[in-house]
């Protein structure tokens, strides 16, 4: 590992702005914050993956992985990000390194052209070049090539020196921040300016949840300048530093990068979410009162309290017919991040009871977060084991396990429901008309008929009345002429 990068992996660790960090001593710091992997466990991805993850929702940019195959074919498009108008970001390129060409140190060449190559082809406004372990080790100098590439095809090549080895899949995602801040961040000027320009930070518009939400902001004239990532075009990256306020979303990511936007330009932050109708309608008041401090009309927030009532008794009279049908019930909620917390209250607004929630990747103001939303923190879990969590759902007699696609077997083992509340989602839930959708997500799975017959005892182990013997089967069989009495074969 090079020394930029190792200072680099540090700094990340050393987050002042993270409460985690702060309690902690000098050496501890050091240690960073990923557990050491299990040796043969899943280990949820690498540091590149994390920076891929964070970056390539940037839609109209060339991703260019610099290494051998799998490493793009096993990190491309694992995430439902939706876009408006370009699909470039769905294109894979790489440069497909073979044996050959890192024995012979053919590395720095080929990317060189593969980059030439995306420019002429594809003409867009930058390609993202990924560092990876192999081009890591051999030391290609990615970095050194985008400079040239630059100067020669007049297109921004921007290195991601983000190799697997450097650490988890969270420290990617902050290391990927960090990437924008060094090469991108700044180095546009937007055509024009208002009061009311926000950056959002951690939001990866997954199946098109900011949609649901940019509307409200529409509404209120609230311009999203700035986006790392959800539909965000290379110009929105290049232009964050003009904006007002910034909020994010997945602040265990990207609060190192929201922390220097605040120090070196002058924009306040806040931690916010739209899942649920109670933390939407606060994050947009939070918008609006940080916005009129920065300078927007002061009827801005009696705009938005207008906006919060109308939607909010709109969506409450949707979910009155909807709400008999799952209040009341049971969840086990495996998920991660600011969803520990932000789903738990959207949960309680239908009635239901949640009977626990993991932590993951959650910082310790999600944490405190979710001790106030569920009184206790008896019922939250860092990590858990399939058995356990099979184990938690039927103590805990859950009547839904809402969760990603990894724990879904195991609610089909418990036979009880299961929602996908993850990134590999197919539904967006975002916003006051997300939660509607949410609700009809939960009563479809929960009031499914085919519960009733999963759990019903197998046939053979229903026990029965005994009915007689049966008498035995006379005459012959009618396809092969064969008498069923046995006196038929005595000689």
């Amino acid at each position: 590992m090079s020394d930029a990068l190792k200072q680099t992996r540090e700094d990340a660790f050393q987050e002042p702005a993270c409460a985690t960090n702060r309690a902690k001593s000098a050496a501890e710091r050091k240690k960073g914050c990923a557990k050491p992997l299990t040796p043969g466990a899943a280990a949820g991805g690498c540091a590149f993956d994390g920076a891929m993850i964070t970056l390539q929702p940037i839609v109209d940019v060339a991703h260019l992985v610099h290494a051998p195959l799998a490493c793009s074919g096993n990190s491309w498009d694992n995430r439902g990000s939706a876009s408006s108008g370009s699909m470039l970001y769905k294109t894979g390129f790489t440069t497909d390194l073979t044996e050959l060409d890192i024995v012979m140190g053919h590395g720095e060449k080929k990317l060189y052209r593969a980059i030439r190559e995306i420019v002429e082809k594809h003409d867009p406004p930058a390609v993202f070049v990924y560092a990876t372990c192999v081009t890591a080790m051999i030391g290609d100098d990615i970095a050194a090539v985008c400079k040239a590439a630059t100067e020669a095809f007049g297109t921004p090549a921007i290195p991601v020196d983000v190799p697997g080895y450097a650490g988890s899949k969270n420290l990617g995602c902050k290391l990927g921040g960090e990437m924008m801040f060094r090469h991108v961040i700044g180095t546009q000027e937007p055509a024009r300016t208002t009061a009311y320009d926000i950056n959002i930070m951690g939001d990866y518009n997954l199946s098109g949840e900011l949609w649901q939400v940019k509307p409200l902001l529409d509404r209120l004239g609230i311009r999203i300048l700035g986006s790392l990532s959800a539909d965000a075009r290379y110009r929105q990256v290049a232009q964050m530093h003009r904006a007002r306020v910034t909020m994010l979303v997945c602040s265990h990511a990207l609060l190192g990068l929201a922390r220097k936007m605040e120090e070196k330009y002058g924009i306040p932050y806040f931690e916010g979410s739209f899942y649920g109708i109670s933390d939407t309608s606060e994050a947009l008041r939070t918008m609006c009162r940080m916005l009129v401090e920065r300078g927007a009309d002061a009827d801005l927030i009696d705009r938005c309290e207008a906006l919060i009532a109308e939607e909010e008794a709109r969506v409450r009279a949707e979910l009155e017919a909807l709400k008999p049908r799952v209040a009341g019930r049971r969840v086990l909620l495996y998920t991660g991040g600011h969803k520990s917390w932000s789903v738990v209250s959207a949960l309680q607004e239908l009635g239901m009871e949640v009977v626990g929630t993991s932590v993951r990747k959650a910082t310790e103001n999600d944490k405190a977060r979710v001790v106030e939303i569920m009184g206790t923190e008896a019922h939250m879990y860092e990590n858990m084991a399939p058995k356990e969590m099979y184990a938690t759902l039927r103590a805990s007699g859950a009547d839904v396990l809402m969760s990603g696609a990894r724990s879904q077997f195991v609610a089909l083992k418990a036979r009880v429901p299961w929602i996908d509340v993850n990134q590999e989602k197919h539904e967006p839930y975002a916003g006051y008309m997300g939660m509607v959708d949410l609700v009809r997500a939960i009563d479809r799975s929960l009031n499914n008929p085919v519960w009733e017959d999963v759990r019903r005892p197998a046939p053979w182990d229903e026990s029965r009345a005994f009915a007689g013997a049966r008498p035995r089967i006379k005459d012959r069989c009618p396809v092969s002429g064969i008498s069923n009495d046995p006196t038929d074969f005595e000689d």
